[in-house]
């Protein structure tokens, strides 16, 4: 072979090798990727079994919004496709039992203005608009038979309907609000008014006639229709005062207008407002009931069965009590000898299969389910990892196998960070357990930069599923450390409850010993250490930067730290009155002043701290971070305040979810990394 010839050759075998090379090459997570992300939710397979609807979140940049549509793919896989295209959202599929229909809600623009049920016929044609309901609809359930629905619908809104439809002439000034109820304030709905509720409607399909199931004056929930059809099981809280206590009783009524309804479990039972569940035979129904009103904040499901026809007292499955769980989910197997639940266990959620003898686990930990859903002789879920946003699949015996692949294309592009269990021993020598997530690239045996990130709640738990957060900040170069402190859920009833009325004392000795263990793994660099977290997390974030000094930087959104300054202004109202106590209370006042250390002593505090809120926040309020702020301003420690516009507890626009992570890595960045990179003024976000 010639010289020439060969180095030919090579130039040929070099772009072959960039070729691939390029085709192979993966690269870490970034911010542009965040609108590329799919939201998987809600799968419902159809009666015979053949097909799954379920709803896909994705991101609009242009308008700046979320939209979500239903799409279906075949119990085999194949054919998976987008079956509504409208500019407006899409969500709740549901097949019609006789599987000629598949309804949704929506607001698409129809006959009526606001949600409604539209139906999409199954043998072909568009999908068109079945109700007209001027009320709220806040859920629906087909009958047994498919002609006739069971909806939630709560009153209108008067003021609402008329800045809808505004009347000629000038504009008439808003009328001024009255609060008479103790509890008077959610996130997300504002003001609770009194006279407004939410009822129980029978709608005909054929005749489009809407009748109240009840003739209560109760708000009520969670229909669910026996197999023949013939009642209805919900959920309603006939306490005189229903605001001063939560917690719901079960209730039949015939499914016919004007019924009247039947009680079957008492304020003692406590039961939750979750769907109600029979058995194929209709004689047994099961529910989910929670622990007393003072443990609220720390609350654990509990499995039920009660007779359906009220013969027997509510009783307790031992066998699932004595694994000291909190249950969620409940359907019945498809061959209707058990009921299938899921249960949330130290950092897994995984179903089991419950008869009133006991319980087999369906899937072995670690591993993260939701939205288990039967019919047609198959069961559908979703389920993800830590490597892997959530999909649905097929649950075959103890296999999975999945169905949708809606993030497979931008998974393929990625580098995921790599993320693993730890455990260690807190001050007291409790055994405490979380999550540790590698930044991408990280070589054994370095120190890199660690940022402890606290969850909320408390009563929730970082688990085995895809964390957006943690991939941000490992792409950027940092470890990430997450602790199912003390007071998490997961770990049983007694880690749950350890920090009742002593918020700020075990979390701080168990996120400190998380710490502590990444520093003696040789992973964090004791210099490099940040700190942050989102409603309780920020809470415990302010607890732990007036605790501990390590950290270089801390990000805390949604938080408060002079816990007293809140009795009456958020929605915990039952909360303060009945694990702290009123503040008139002496002994009460000093719980108070105790738990409000951050505020009270933060002279103690030299982190530089990102305080973060939504303007609208009614579950904590913004106050609390403008307090904080104020404090460290006043004593000369850096800080910033950021307040997005219209937002409630959760951010939900996509640009201030984007501003969000681009503040926390330029704050960490500054601060922690000690790797400057610009942090953005506060003017900015009033411009978006």
């Amino acid at each position: 072979m010639t010289s020439k010839k060969l180095s030919h050759l090579l130039l040929i075998l070099v772009a072959c090798a960039a070729t691939v090379f390029a085709q192979t090459a993966k690269r870490p997570f970034k911010l542009d990727d965040l609108a590329r992300l799919r939201d998987v939710r809600d799968p419902q397979i159809s009666p015979e079994g053949q097909w799954v609807a379920y709803v896909v979140a994705a991101v609009d940049t242009k308008e700046d919004k979320s939209n979500t549509h239903i799409w279906m793919v075949g119990y085999d896989g194949k054919n998976d496709r987008q079956i509504t295209f409208s500019t407006d959202s899409e969500t709740s599929p549901r097949w019609s039992p006789d599987g000629k229909y598949l309804s949704f809600t929506s607001s698409r623009p129809g006959k009526t203005k606001g949600s409604q049920v539209w139906l999409l016929d199954r043998s072909g044609g568009e999908a068109y608009q079945l109700t007209e309901l001027k009320g709220r609809l806040q859920g629906y359930e087909w009958s047994p038979d498919s002609k006739r629905l069971a909806l939630v619908i709560g009153d209108p809104d008067p003021e609402a309907d008329a800045a809808a439809s505004p009347a000629p002439g000038p504009p008439k000034p808003p009328k001024p609000i009255v609060i008479d109820r103790y509890r008077y304030k959610q996130d997300g709905q504002g003001y609770l008014l009194s006279g407004r509720h939410s009822y129980i409607y029978l709608f005909g399909i054929a005749t489009k006639k809407l009748d109240r199931l009840t003739k209560s004056k109760w708000d009520e929930s969670s229909p669910s229709w026996s197999p023949a059809g013939a009642h209805i099981a919900f959920m309603s809280n006939h306490a005189d005062d229903p605001d001063r206590d939560p917690a719901a009783q079960l209730f039949v009524a015939e499914a016919t207008a004007g019924a009247a309804e039947k009680q079957l479990t008492t304020v003692d039972n406590r039961a939750s407002r979750a769907r109600p569940e029979w058995s194929p035979d209709g004689k047994w129904i099961a529910f989910t009931e929670g622990d007393e009103k003072k443990y609220g904040a720390y609350n654990m499901e509990h499995l039920v069965f009660v007779p359906a026809d009220g013969s027997a007292a509510p009783t307790r499955v031992k066998a699932v009590e004595d694994l000291d769980r909190g249950v969620s989910g409940l359907r019945m197997s498809n061959d209707g000898k058990s009921l299938n639940c899921l249960v949330t266990d130290d950092r897994s959620v995984y179903p089991i299969s419950v008869t009133r003898n006991g319980f087999v686990r369906v899937l072995n930990p670690p591993v993260a389910v939701s939205s288990l859903n039967s019919g047609g002789g198959h069961t559908v879920l979703l389920s993800g990892d830590d490597t892997k946003p959530a999909e649905v699949y097929a649950m075959e015996g103890s296999a999975l196998r999945q169905l949708t692949h809606q993030n497979e294309a931008l998974l393929a592009e990625l580098q995921i960070a790599q993320t693993e269990g730890v455990s260690f021993k807190s001050k007291d020598g409790t055994e405490v357990h979380g999550l540790l997530t590698y930044p991408v690239g990280y070589v054994k045996g370095t120190r890199v930069p660690l940022l402890l990130r606290i969850h909320g709640g408390p009563n929730g738990q970082d688990q085995h599923s895809f964390s957006v957060e943690r991939q941000v900040f490992a792409a950027n170069g940092y470890a990430v450390l997450a602790v199912n402190y003390r007071g998490s859920s997961g770990r049983g009833q007694k880690h749950s409850r350890a920090i009742f009325a002593d918020w700020g004392h075990y979390e701080v000795e168990d996120l400190q010993a998380g710490v502590d263990q990444v520093l003696q793994m040789g992973v964090a660099d004791p210099d490099r250490l940040g700190v942050g977290g989102w409603s309780y997390g920020a809470i415990l974030t302010d607890y732990m930067i007036a605790t501990d000094t390590r950290f270089k930087g801390a990000t805390s959104g949604a938080g408060t730290a002079f816990t007293v300054a809140f009795y009456g202004t958020d929605q915990y109202i039952i909360q303060y009155d009945y694990e702290i106590g009123p503040p008139w209370n002496p002994q009460a006042w000093e719980t108070y002043q105790k738990i409000s250390y951050p505020f009270l002593h933060a002279d103690r505090i030299k982190t530089p701290t990102l305080f973060l809120g939504g303007e609208r926040d009614f579950n904590v309020p913004v106050q609390g971070g403008q307090q904080m702020y104020q404090a460290l301003r006043s004593l000369g420690v850096d800080t910033q305040l950021i307040i997005y516009p219209n937002e409630n507890h959760g951010i939900t626009r996509p640009s201030y979810i984007r501003d969000r992570y681009e503040r926390y890595l330029a704050w960490y960045d500054k601060y922690v990394k000690k790797n400057p990179a610009p942090v953005k003024n506060v003017a900015e976000t009033s411009e978006r």
